[in-house]
């Protein structure tokens, strides 16, 4: 197994080159500029540097299947996986050519990882609706990486150096979640994100997980909903008893305040905005989503291919750098674990 570190350029018409051209110019990368190769196109890096008034260069690489991306004084290794003629790739706008090439390198970099000729893959930001005019029958990242692995269920995993939550259902309309709510998708939630992060995170150690409740005062004794005690204490329960050092569920109005502080490893959430806003608030800039329950290692900037910012330069680069710096520590680890 290589010591690898696949960076997917994501959509060219994002900012995805541009934030990753704007981490290597800062030096924010230089950590680990030997292990990390961008999987993207040429042309379209290049076009990202001149954003920042920088020359780019593209060279031979290694091998016969990789270039040299020069930008100022740092070079980075780049796997050309299209060849997109940016005079016909506007900024800002969902393209089909835009929507192969991105499924491209996502497809490349998850095959390398699989095979373990590259440690972990970071994502740049995706856009679904290209995704799906390029043919691909998967809405995002998440669902299409799950498939290919052959898992069928995974964990979304959102965090920072403060603070990380675990969501049991994603995106989802707040009316449809106490029905997605069941002691099978609590205790499973619980159980990937158990497993996962003692590999990456807590190693030695079970993880203090939180579980939060659905209701306001986890519910008051069924005075404001009964989800506590009909599904998600039947979890917990289930947990425990495999050995998790889980607690709850805790009510959200406070849980937070002792998970930043350090009380809790990780906080199982029921929906998706009672664990994001509080994570944003704290981890707005360099927030990194990641995949638990995957067999591979994949984290990815916590934002989108934001068209408004594409071909500014004004895009900010360090969830991306949270996410590269995230995806070395968990690689780190889980050498330690097959060592």
């Amino acid at each position: 197994m290589t010591d690898d570190l696949i960076i997917t350029m994501g959509d060219p018409a994002g900012i995805g080159a541009e934030i990753i051209v704007k981490a290597l110019l800062d030096g924010a990368l230089d950590n680990w500029l030997p292990r990390l190769v961008v999987a993207g196109d040429g042309a379209v890096m290049q076009r990202a540097a001149a954003l920042f008034s920088a020359f780019a260069s593209l060279g031979a690489g290694a091998n016969d299947a990789e270039q040299l991306f020069t930008c100022g004084q740092r070079s980075l290794r780049l796997r050309p996986l299209s060849q997109l003629d940016v005079e016909q790739v506007p900024f800002g706008r969902v393209q089909q050519q835009c929507g192969q090439a991105q499924l491209a390198y996502i497809e490349w970099a998850c095959a390398r990882c699989r095979a373990g000729a590259a440690a972990a893959m970071i994502t740049a930001p995706i856009h679904k609706e290209a995704l799906r005019l390029a043919g691909c029958p998967f809405p995002g990242h998440t669902e299409l990486l799950a498939h290919n692995c052959g898992v069928e269920r995974v964990v979304m995993m959102l965090g920072g150096t403060r603070l990380k939550v675990c969501l049991v259902t994603t995106h989802v309309a707040l009316r449809d979640v106490p029905a997605r709510l069941t002691s099978a998708a609590v205790a499973e939630t619980i159980a990937i994100s158990a497993r996962a992060f003692r590999r990456y995170f807590t190693p030695g150690r079970q993880p203090r997980i939180a579980v939060l409740a659905l209701n306001p005062h986890a519910g008051e004794g069924g005075m404001f909903g009964d989800e506590e005690q009909r599904v998600i204490r039947p979890a917990i329960e289930q947990a425990r008893a495999a050995g998790y050092n889980v607690s709850g569920p805790h009510s959200a109005d406070t849980l937070f305040h002792f998970a930043a502080r350090g009380d809790y490893d990780a906080v199982v959430c029921m929906y998706h905005d009672q664990g994001l806003i509080p994570l944003k608030l704290l981890h707005f800039d360099d927030g990194v989503n990641v995949t638990l329950g995957l067999p591979i290692i994949r984290t990815s900037v916590d934002h989108g291919t934001a068209y408004d910012l594409a071909g500014s330069g004004t895009a900010d680069c360090a969830s991306l750098v949270a996410a590269v710096n995230m995806a070395a520590q968990m690689s780190a680890a889980d050498a330690a674990v097959v060592s």
